[in-house]
């Protein structure tokens, strides 16, 4: 786990970190992502709460209602594999024909409703990047981690926002890379800290994690 201080949410940020990286980039929808030469998964969750939200808006748009129901009958059984079989290329792979077959009835619909045809144009800008994740083992469907990880940013700025300074920041981000990672691998984050190593790897070979 790693943070990194920006002042701004410019692109290049993301662009000259992920720079030579040939994984799966899980993400939201900030555009910046986009340019970004990589494989690329987006938050299917971030997507279904803009959907409902759009449904929310309009609840007597037929269409819109039609193609959020389609969509969730497409990704509830996608869901229940992974529950049953975790993030296993082997066993999603299967799904990827209902996707086909979603994506053939959604582009080829006319739509008349403009929140419907602006979800119609979503799902195609981003049709190579929201079943990323039943091609490949461990890649997850939405980004929870990183919206999990944020909180414990986000609590600090709310206590010291006022007080805090960009060097303070840095520290402080540094230290909270450590303790995440050591958070998401079962390590004792104080122990790790009095143990003197300064890789974890190495920490967890001679202590036997």
């Amino acid at each position: 786990m790693v943070y990194l201080w920006s002042a701004t949410r410019e692109g290049k940020v993301a662009e000259e970190f992920l720079s030579g990286f040939n994984g799966v980039l899980v993400s939201d929808f900030y555009s910046a992502y986009d340019s970004i030469s990589c494989e690329q998964q987006k938050c299917l969750v971030h997507l279904i709460r803009d959907l409902n939200e759009d449904v929310l808006k309009e609840p007597f748009n037929d269409e819109m209602k039609a193609l959020v129901h389609e969509f969730t009958v497409l990704l509830k059984p996608v869901v229940e594999t992974i529950d049953r079989f975790g993030l296993k290329a082997h066993f999603l792979r299967k799904h990827k024909v209902q996707v086909a077959r979603f994506y053939q009835r959604l582009l080829s619909c006319k739509y008349q409703a403009e929140l419907a045809r602006r979800a119609q144009d979503r799902f195609r800008k981003n049709e190579g990047k929201l079943f990323t994740f039943l091609d490949y083992d461990n890649v997850p469907w939405n980004n929870n981690n990183a919206e999990h990880a944020i909180k414990a940013l986000a609590a600090l700025r709310n206590v010291i926002e006022a007080y805090s300074t960009e060097s303070g920041i840095r520290d402080y981000l540094v230290l909270l890379s450590i303790y995440q990672t050591c958070d998401y691998r079962g390590i004792d984050f104080l122990q790790f800290l009095r143990s003197g190593e300064k890789r974890i790897g190495d920490y967890v070979r001679k202590a036997g994690y």
